[in-house]
């Protein structure tokens, strides 16, 4: 049985939240390694969002989320039935 890779994550992971939505920010790359870095996003319902290029430091990664989420929302990440209503 292959063993999984100790990972490092970046002290930028996290949740983040607006507009009443979180999503779990994971940015990381092999532990012990000067590997370019992957990010992922995880939504509320355990949706899984990947970035399909690396990113050379974990900041530019982060800089890419920020930017996703100011050009589309935070709802990009759900899937329509996901959007909460407002009343």
């Amino acid at each position: 049985m292959t063993k999984k890779p100790k990972l490092e994550h970046s002290e930028l992971s996290g949740e983040f939240t607006e507009d009443d939505v979180t999503v779990l920010v994971d940015i990381y790359r092999p532990a012990g390694t000067q590997q370019d870095w992957r990010m992922e996003v995880v939504t509320q319902n355990e949706d899984l969002f990947e970035w399909d290029e690396p990113f050379p430091t974990d900041r530019e990664a982060f800089h890419e989320f920020l930017a996703t989420v100011a050009r589309d929302g935070i709802q990009s990440f759900l899937e329509e039935d996901d959007v909460p209503t407002t009343h």
